[in-house]
Parts: structure tokens; sequence; C-alpha cells
């Protein structure tokens, strides 16, 4: 509530340029509804989700300013964060004053009327041990009593007061002095002062050297009593664990030399003198080759929609065919499908993924406007697109639908800062080079575990899409991380030529079209030739198939010829109308007729009665020849239409040979008598027999018999109406594990009672199918910890996919 207060009390002295500052960089915490009283803006700016926003957003010096404030316990005067980051000399108090100032702007760190600074109380939960120290003794000295407070002034040679506030307050007094702490030190003995120092050294986290648990008894050793007696560690009695040093204890031990880190400083990169026109003329060549190769890879999904894996997204295998088809590489694909679907040209549909009306309103605008589009869904898009990888180094698919990462948008966004920062004229002289850049103006942002140096994925993304070029920004990424639209088309249609609408056609049969063809030249060449090349230029190949697939989609010859001849440059090179007029003239010289039989006979003329006659319309009867009909109708059936009219058909076998009809006599089941004179013993070795020999079926009768016969259904789960769950595990495993049979069930919720190991088949998120050996196993829905033999490590499994379970037979 203090804090609160402040804010409130700052923000209210605010002028409009200030406060309007502090607002565009929280428009996270003051959307709509507006605020309506300067009390409200700062409920908004102090709450943990609007600060957790914020702290990605953060370089390392306003992490580092921060946290050492945090370490100091807020409020805090100037002057001692100064001292404790080191900051004497002009040039490093300038820029800390600046990285204060930017934490004011976002409402996170601000001065009070008392000149002390405070932080948001979020801002300090952030961190568990700011700078590798407790917490200051006066929240240590929370759960301690009076008496053990008398006996700490006592010792330290300090008169105790009377009441527990007073005593605590003279403590604290007394510990804020170095230099008294220090004089308390330098009289410790040798073995209470190692202990000290070795726990000033230490992290809070790091394995303790001393674990207490209510009042110190009397077996504690000498050296830790007498720091406890002195309040220079502190017990806490809420908790097991550690005893606690205070941080302005370990400041002390730390020495007058430590300073907490502080860089406020970007690291340095080897620069080198590029001119905008060197950059200008990179990023133009790589958009113009993007965009050829996105529109290609949306062209080949619009034709055949790729194929989502059960698991979610599109697999390695669907991947390879779009690369292959559109003649681009797994990072473009990639690219682009993920921009695409965020922009709304792609969605699912049942198990494909296919274009949306979307997608045909994009192919038909221009370059600019198309590479607009992907580039703005690219900014802000919650992963990495070409992460092929995970951290097994399995393949993942594309679209696979992940959590959305925050730090893969932070690493871009950092990208776009560090290389805004760069001066002007200068480049990275390699472009890797900017990922320890990223990493200072992004630190929570996320690197992938595939990158050989910091953040290269993200770059790589940056220079095939011509935000990065010649290792500095083009300006596509100047107006990108302004985020201005109207800027963003400009430059896209300052750097990218129109659509090519014509194409050069040479003797050799290729069509060659310079820069990105237009959709509507891309769609001709496409159907009548194979695209061999895409990118800056793209090339294609007219042949014989490509030809008959123009004429097989009922394409006419003159029809081809006429719209080559009108996107062509020139005149169409002979060898092309040749090649057009010898594959028509071949074409439908054979043809092909559905038939589910046929007729035929030695009488043209009673063939063409049949073809004629209206009652045998239904049978679909087509004449091939005089002599030869097809129908649409199975065998029996047109035999029996044509019966039914007074003609006398007979039908033929497969060979050609006429085929028999021959009635078989019906016989009755009834049990054939004993012969006379048989005895008693052949009697039952003759029933014996007889109930031994298989009676003889009718095929057909046996097929319909099976055909309506229901489905043998296995033993009913208990949430169909079976047996109820014979243990609370069985019913948590079958709540979850929706894809196991009941046995199977059974199978893993004993397993997990019984400790026993237990092998499975499991379908990770990549799509990819492994059997796993799994013991020491502990159920946590919705998932399953255990010890994978295969990986030889612990992995948590989802309990969704596995997919079946097999016992494992102890040794």
């Amino acid at each position: 509530m203090k804090s609160r207060s402040t804010l409130a009390t700052w923000l209210g002295g605010l002028d409009g340029s200030r406060l309007a500052r502090v607002l565009g960089t929280r428009k996270d915490a003051v959307s709509p509804p507006e605020p309506r009283s300067v009390g409200e803006l700062a409920d908004r700016l102090q709450r943990p989700g609007s600060v957790a926003l914020v702290l990605p957003r953060l370089a390392l010096s306003h992490l580092q300013v921060a946290e050492a404030l945090a370490a100091l316990g807020a409020p805090a005067s100037r002057d001692a964060l100064a001292e404790l980051l080191g900051a004497v000399d002009d040039a490093t108090t300038r820029e800390l004053d600046a990285v204060l100032e930017v934490l004011a702007d976002h409402a996170l760190v601000w001065p009070d009327g008392a000149g002390q600074l405070r932080m948001a109380g979020p801002l300090r939960q952030a961190w568990d041990a700011p700078l590798g120290l407790d917490a200051p003794l006066e929240e240590l000295l929370a759960g301690t009593t009076s008496d053990e407070l008398r006996g700490m002034l006592a010792a330290l040679g300090v008169k105790p007061p009377g009441t527990k506030p007073q005593r605590v307050a003279a403590l604290v007094e007394h510990h804020s002095d170095p230099e008294q702490i220090a004089s308390v030190i330098t009289k410790a003995p040798s073995a209470a002062r190692k202990l000290l120092e070795r726990r000033a050294a230490a992290a809070p986290g790091e394995p303790p050297q001393l674990i207490m648990f209510g009042h110190p008894g009397p077996g504690l050793e000498p050296a830790t009593r007498w720091a406890l007696e002195r309040g220079l560690l502190i017990q806490d009695r809420h908790r097991y664990g550690p005893a606690r040093m205070p941080a302005e204890v370990a400041l002390v031990l730390r020495g007058p030399g430590w300073h907490a880190p502080f860089e406020p400083v970007p690291p340095f990169a080897q620069l080198v003198s590029v001119t905008p026109a060197e950059v200008e003329r990179e990023a133009s060549a790589a958009t113009t080759a993007f965009v050829a190769h996105a529109v290609s890879v949306l062209s080949v999904c619009s034709a055949t929609a790729p194929a989502r894996l059960k698991s979610g997204g599109i697999g390695a295998r669907e991947l390879a065919r779009i690369g292959k088809a559109a003649h681009a590489d797994d990072a473009v694909v990639r690219i682009t499908l993920e921009t695409a679907y965020a922009a709304g040209l792609l969605g699912p549909d049942g198990d494909r993924m296919a274009p949306t009306e979307a997608y045909d309103a994009w192919a038909e605008q221009e370059p600019p406007e198309q590479f607009a589009v992907l580039l703005r869904a690219w900014r802000n898009l919650p992963l990495t697109p070409t992460q092929a990888r995970d951290e097994d180094n399995k393949a993942l698919p594309a679209l696979a639908g992940a959590p959305p990462c925050n730090g893969c948008v932070q690493a871009r966004h950092g990208l776009l800062a560090a290389a805004t920062q760069l001066p002007a004229g200068q480049a990275a002289r390699i472009s890797s080079d900017l990922g320890p850049l990223i990493a200072w103006h992004r630190p929570l942002a996320d690197s992938l575990p595939q990158d050989g140096a910091p953040f290269a994925a993200v770059i790589r993304e940056a220079e095939l899409l011509g935000v990065l070029a010649r290792g500095t920004l083009s300006p596509l990424g100047t107006h990108l991380w302004t985020d201005d639209l109207q800027g963003l088309s400009a430059v896209c249609r300052r750097l990218l030529p129109s659509a090519t609408e014509a194409a050069r056609i040479g003797a050799d049969l290729t069509a060659v079209v310079t820069g990105t063809p237009s959709a509507r030249l891309a769609a001709l060449l496409d159907s009548v030739a194979e695209r061999e090349t895409s990118g800056t230029a793209s090339v294609w190949r007219f042949s014989v198939g490509s030809i008959r697939r123009a004429l097989d989609a009922g394409r006419t010859p003159d029809d081809i010829t006429a719209d080559l001849a009108a996107v062509a440059a020139g005149p169409l090179p002979q060898p092309l109308s040749y090649l057009i007029a010898d594959t028509a003239r071949g074409h439908g010289r054979v043809r092909i007729a559905p038939a589910a039989c046929v007729l035929h006979g030695g009488e043209p003329a009673l063939l063409a009665e049949l073809a004629a006659h209206r009652r045998l319309a239904k049978l679909g009867l087509r004449q091939l020849a005089p002599t030869v009909l097809i129908s649409r109708s199975p065998v029996d059936t047109t035999l029996a239409a044509l019966r039914a009219e007074g003609y006398a058909p007979v039908a033929e076998t497969a060979e050609g040979a006429v085929r028999i009809e021959k009635a078989r006599p019906q016989r009755a089941a009834a049990p054939v008598p004993t012969p006379r004179g048989t005895s008693a013993r052949d009697s039952g070795r003759i029933a014996a027999t007889r109930a031994k020999a298989p009676a003889a079926v009718d095929p057909n009768t046996l097929a319909t018999q099976l055909l309506a016969a229901p489905p043998t259904t296995p033993e009913p789960a208990p949430f169909d109406g079976g047996v109820p769950f014979a243990t609370d595990t069985e019913e948590i495993v079958a709540g979850w594990a929706k894809r196991l049979p009941y046995n199977d069930v059974r199978q893993l919720a004993h397993a997990i009672d019984a400790g026993q190991a237990i092998t499975v088949e499991y379908v990770a998120t990549s799509g990819s199918r492994t059997v796993r050996t799994l013991s020491r196993l502990m159920l946590d829905p919705p998932y399953l910890e255990a010890w994978c033999h295969l990986r030889d490590a612990e992995r948590v499994f989802t309990l969704s996919r596995i997919h079946s379970v097999v016992s494992v037979l102890p040794k």
C-alpha cells in the first residue's frame, strides 16, 4: 500500500510530456478502459502480471540496477545504490541516471518525496536472492524474541532498550554501519571468521554448511554460536534450513572493493563501414528471393494441401515435398508456413492444412504487398519458425501449435534493438557478432539449443527476410522496429519490383521469368511446364508430359499456343510450336471408358436395338462399335434386365467361355442313420468321425453371414457401464490416457502401484513414435514421471500420448 501511494504521488507530480512517456511504455497496463484517477493508474502499473510483461523488454543494465536496488531493500538512497554498483566516475554516474530514468518511465523505480528510491512490489519478487544476498536484517528479525534481541545487543556492547521494537531498531542501526560490523568481525575467533566469509561468498540457494530449525541447541559449534549471539547469523523459526545471513553483514564481508555487476555499455562488436546503397541492394536481393520462394511454397500448398500429423503439425516428409516442389530450403518453407498461418492465409481443414479465402486475395496482390503481410506476421511470431530440432535432436513439425514463447519474440525484438543502436554507416563485421548485443539488449530472450552461436537462428531469419543486410539493419528493419506500417509498405514497394507479366521463352524449351512472376503468369506456366528453379529468376521447362497434362485438363492446342504467345516477350520459338502440335496429335488416340460389363454379338442391328431400347436406359448402355456395347451395371443386373425384356443373353467368364448356370438341388441337413450290423463301439467311432467332418458351406452364404454378424467387442470399461475400477490409480489413468484400452489401463496402473517397469509405445510432440521402457513411475496427472531407459535419464511423459502398454517380465 505504501508503494502504491508513493507511486501515485510521483505520477501526480509529472508534467504532461513525462506522464505521456510513462503511459506509452506501459500500454499493456493502461489499455481501455482508461483509468479514472492517478490512484487507479498506480494500481494497474503495479499488478504482478503487468510488471512481468515489462521485464523481458528491459536491457541488461536495467535489470542489474533493479536487482541491486532489490538487494539493498527499497526504499534506498541513490548514493547507496551508486556505491553498491561502483558508479563513482562521472561517465558511470550519467549511465546510472539514464538507467534510472528508463526504469521510472516504466513505473518500476521512482523517487519519493524523501529522496529515496522506491520500486514496484512485484519487481522485488522477481529475485529470490538478489545479488546472492539474503533479506535485510530487519526482515529476518521478525521471528526473534525480545530476550534473544537483548542478548545480541549485550554481546555487541550496546545497552538494550526496554521494548522489542526499540531493540530491533537498535540492532538494525548497529548493523547499518559497515565499520561497526567490520570491527565485530575483526574480533571474531578464527573459526567464526572463516565460517562467516564462506557463507558470505555463497548464494542462499547453494548447499548450506549449517542446518538449523527452532532455537539453537547446546550442541552447536562454537563458531556458529558466536555468530548467532551477535546477530551476524539469524535463525529462521518458520522453516527448516540454514541459518540466514543478513544482507548488511554479507556486503561487509565481501569487502569495500566488491561491487554489484553493472554493465551500462553494450559489448563491443567489430564494425566495418557500409553505405546505404549496399545495404538496400542486398536487402532487395534477399526480399525478392524470399517472396518468389514464398509464393511458390503457398502455390504448392494450394495445389495439394499438406497433410497434418495425428499429433498436429506438418511433418518432415511433407515439408520435404513442399520444399522440393517449390525449390526452397527447409528454413524458407518453415518461415513461409508459420507466417502465412499467423496472417490467416492458411488454416486447418480436417487432416490437412489448406489455404483460406484470404490466400486467394493475397495471391492477386503485388509482391511488395505480399511481402509486407508476411513480414509483419514474422515480427510478432510467438516462436522461432526455423527451429527444426527439439532438445533430444528430433525433428519438429511445422505449425505444431506449440505454447507461445515470449523469449522467442524478445530475441527477435532484441536483434532489432541491437542493430538499431549501431552507428550510422557502420555494420557488424560478421552477423554472428550481433549475438552478444542481443543478449545485452534482451537478457531474458531465448536462444535455440541448436544455435552454434548465440541467437544464430533469429539472425539467419532476419537475413533471409532482408531485415538484416551486410551486418546492419536495412530500411525494412528500421520501420519494422518502430512498427511503422505505412513506412514499411513504402520501403517494400521501393525494394521489391512489381510482379513480372512476361516470360522469355527460348528455343531450348525453357521459360525464364526475372523477378517475381505474377499470379496469372505463374499459374499459366505451372499448368503447361515444369518449374525447375525459383528465386530472383524462375525457370520452367516444357516437355511432352507437361503439355499432355495441360491437354488432360481440357485445354486445346490453340488455347495453349495463344496463352503462351500473350505472355511471351517475343514470338514463340518453333520447337515449342512443334512440341505442342506433336503432343496434341497423339493425345486421345486411345480412350479408356469405365464399364461394369461388356455386351457383344455378331448382329449389329440387334445391338443397336438394345442401345436404343427405352426400358434398358437404366443400364447405361453405350455403343462403342457396331457389335460392342458397354454397360454401367453389373453382369447379373444386365442379364436380368435383358431377360425381362424377352432377350436371351448368356454370360461369359473372364476367359471368354460361356458361363454354365446350373442350380444345385436343395437337400435337408438330416442325420444319416447308422448302417445295420454295426456295433455300439463302431457307431460311436462313426459319429465322432461325422462330427469332425466339416460341412460343405457355400462361400457366398458364408460371406453374407460374416458381414451381417455383429463385431466382437472387448470387455466393457467402467466408463462404458462395465465393472468398476479396481483401484483409484486405474480411474485416474483411464481419465487421462484416452487412447489406451481398458486392459492397458489396468497394466499401467498396476505398474505404477507395484513399482514395476513397463514398456510403452509413445508418440512425441514431433509425431515420432518410439517404444520406451520406463521404471520408477510417479503419477502426476496429466503427466507420468519416470526413468526412461531409452534416454537413460528422467523424463516426463504425457498420459494422452501413450498408445499401448506391454508389461516387462521380471528377470
